[in-house]
């Protein structure tokens, strides 16, 4: 059900479907893309007003104000006004605008309604849903309306939103839920299926909440987690022909879903203290490289999709060295994005460019190394501004917030930070400074003493749910508590040099090139004098030494050691002349060179991207991208063997007179859609082969 991105098939679904097939195949699977059907029904209803792009920032971009919920809580409480007085309230208040979630909420009964038509239909013994972050309120109202229509169906909850005491509160307090997954559910589901069968009690199996006449269960958690053998492939067939029929299909960029990994190798070592996602399935697990390598690439040739999109908490270390080398070995564009550590190493980080891998998310969260170990990151400040210039080094988007609200950190902390963000802009800036919310699961939730004794369900819950505050407690995933940390001017600072930062960036650039013995360095960073510095000898070896981050005192004894002649007296001027030309990054007494080798090409303005044209390879297939009119988007996939190979042959001009008979009617076909130019009796394929990607792609 809504909110889940509506250019993603649900890993969920995928999963779910394999699963039920592989274990019970005398059993019918359907699905019910309810997020697409929402976005369909927005479409047609608002007689195009309300469009795919409002659809994401209701269900995504407003995740922590409750507002995709909100849109469903009138259909699930059967009151059009449910919460209303108290979301404008709210809205008043956090200076956001809902008018667009009022307007989708005139629409979300009869969309209930409509969905529950369409599951009816095909008279289903059990109906299922998954749920995550802003699905429960949606999923709920349908559920609500099935078994009022239907009291004989089975109900079943499962997803992140029903891990731990959430999945129990969310049992007791819905009579019309029969059952919660808590948990994975790769083993817990068939089995629950297999009692619904016997027509026995589920008292064995781990995690599952149910009924016993009027009481609500909840079997004790599972202790063990799912093996990545027993992980299915997900099967995204469903999902691709309701996509193929939707007419929201011409508003989206369609990714594929897929799964290395569960859990995080990290935070079974060193949990970060603010971060609740992997809830009560911590132990990290991956299938192998090759394994995973061969999901992509059935999932690849089967939807023609190169667009990949990983789900892993943190990528598997073991993957570069089996999986990303095949990656980058298949010679196919891809665009995948993963989640990584951010101590990767250059050379890590430039096979995950080679892989395919445009877009990162390193997990940075701060440049400041002492609130990085109130976090327990494991990091250092120096480590993730390395970080963030090998991404422009190999032309990755990536994606990170500055956080800051830790229990502990002072003024101080940031200071030094504050001050040093303008000599930044050059580099990828973060979303904006965020102070951090208490997410269930967290160190920070799960220990008080860490500095958040207090908490309450965070207020926006307060429009979503219509339940006391004992139970909001045990069934929602964010709370409100105390402000912590750094607040008052220095919050202000921060957030306006993060502000900056944002705007100054994309026409900044810092970088280096070499003539001969000498290292120049051009500066057109915003805000500061464009010129071009020049350094020879050792001063030259000395910014090539701090590209790794180094003390003045292990860098002085590497120069020595290189055979350069200088004091340490010499060293320490000239180290606080490049701090101060903002060449450098100081962060305790590491510093760290600042240019990059080079700049990634950039889109400078969101609708840049409306002038192109390029087409991309996949095993075989090409997708060709048509772009060139403004507000149009046209997205061909070339797979028939004769069109395939004349495009082919097309990359260079070609006399007409040297193509066969088939060749000249698929160049005449191409030319019909504009893909080819046939002038002067010859004939040549217009998109160029786009291998390398803007910073950052998320502009295309």
């Amino acid at each position: 059900m809504p909110w889940h991105p509506i250019d993603l098939p649900s890993l969920q679904l995928g999963l779910l479907h394999a699963l039920v097939s592989r274990t019970r195949p005398q059993d019918e699977v359907r699905e019910v893309h309810g997020s697409l059907r929402w976005a369909e029904f927005l479409l047609e209803r608002s007689g195009g007003r309300l469009r795919p792009g409002d659809y994401v920032r209701v269900g995504s971009d407003s995740i922590f104000h409750g507002l995709g919920d909100w849109v469903f809580s009138g259909a699930l409480y059967d009151d059009p006004d449910w919460g209303t007085s108290r979301l404008r309230d709210y809205a008043v208040r956090y200076g956001i605008d809902v008018d667009v979630a009022c307007e989708m909420r005139t629409y979300a009964a009869e969309f209930i309604a409509d969905c529950a038509d369409a599951v009816l239909a095909d008279e289903p013994d059990v109906v299922g849903f998954t749920t995550t972050f802003m699905q429960n309120v949606s999923s709920l109202a349908l559920a609500r309306e099935l078994k009022a229509r239907r009291p004989q169906l089975t109900v079943v909850f499962g997803g992140s939103n029903c891990d731990g005491p959430m999945g129990h509160a969310l049992h007791r307090n819905h009579r019309f839920v029969d059952h919660v997954v808590r948990g994975e559910g790769e083993y817990a589901f068939p089995a629950l299926l297999c009692h619904l069968d016997d027509g026995t009690p589920p008292a064995d199996v781990p995690g599952l909440c149910w009924w016993e006449g009027e009481v609500s269960r909840a079997n004790p958690e599972p202790r063990r987690t799912v093996a990545p053998a027993d992980i299915p492939s997900p099967d995204y067939d469903d999902w691709q022909t309701a996509l193929d029929a939707s007419p929201v299909a011409e508003y989206v960029h369609p990714k594929l879903v897929v799964e290395g990994a569960r859990g995080c190798w990290w935070g079974e070592k060193h949990h970060c203290t603010f971060c609740g996602l992997n809830g009560s399935a911590m132990a990290f697990r991956a299938k192998p490289g090759e394994r995973l390598w061969s999901e992509v690439d059935h999932l690849v040739r089967r939807h023609r999709i190169l667009d990949v999109v990983t789900v892993d908490n943190i990528i598997d270390m073991a993957y570069f060295k089996d999986f990303l080398p095949r990656a980058a070995a298949s010679g196919w564009d891809l665009r995948m994005h993963y989640e990584v550590k951010s101590n990767l190493t250059p050379e890590q980080l430039a096979l995950l460019a080679e892989s395919g891998t445009v877009h990162i998310q390193p997990g940075i969260e701060s440049l400041g190394s002492r609130v990085l170990d109130l976090m327990d990151k494991g990091v250092t400040g120096a480590r993730n501004i390395r970080t963030l210039r090998e991404c422009e080094n190999h032309s990755l988007t990536c994606s990170w917030n500055l956080l800051y609200g830790f229990p502990g950190e002072t003024a101080d902390d940031y200071a030094a930070v504050i001050d040093q963000l303008p000599a930044l802009v050059h580099l990828q800036p973060p979303s904006g400074a965020h102070r951090i919310q208490l997410e269930r699961f967290s160190p920070h939730f799960n220990d008080p003493g860490l500095g958040f004794g207090k908490r309450s369900p965070a207020e926006m819950y307060q429009h979503v749910y219509d339940l006391p505050e004992d139970e909001l407690t045990d069934l929602v995933y964010l709370f409100d508590t105390e402000d912590a940390g750094i607040g008052g001017e220095v919050e202000a600072r921060l957030k306006q040099a993060v502000e900056r930062w944002l705007s100054d960036h994309p026409g900044s650039r810092l970088t280096f090139t070499e003539d001969g013995d000498t290292l120049l360095v051009d500066d057109q960073r915003a805000g500061r004098p464009q010129r071009t510095h020049r350094f020879t000898g050792w001063q030259a070896a000395a910014l090539r030494r701090l590209e790794d981050g180094r003390t003045g005192q292990a860098l002085h004894r590497l120069l020595v050691e290189d055979g350069h002649r200088l004091t340490v007296e010499d060293l320490d001027e000239w180290l606080l002349h490049a701090l101060e030309l903002g060449l450098l990054f100081r962060d305790g007494r590491t510093y760290v060179a600042l240019p990059t080798w080079g700049v990634p090409v950039r889109l400078d303005e969101p609708g840049y991207a409306c002038q192109m044209l390029y087409h991309r390879r996949g095993p075989d297939f090409v997708i060709v991208m048509d772009r060139r009119d403004k507000g149009v988007s046209a997205r061909y996939t070339l797979d028939d063997p004769d069109v395939l190979a004349t495009f082919d042959t097309l990359e260079e001009p070609t006399p007409l007179a040297e193509l066969s008979d088939r060749q000249l009617q698929a160049a005449k076909l191409l030319a019909d859609e504009g893909l080819a130019l046939l002038a002067d009796g010859r004939a040549v394929a217009l998109p160029p082969r786009l291998r390398s990607w803007p910073v950052p792609c998320t502009g295309i």
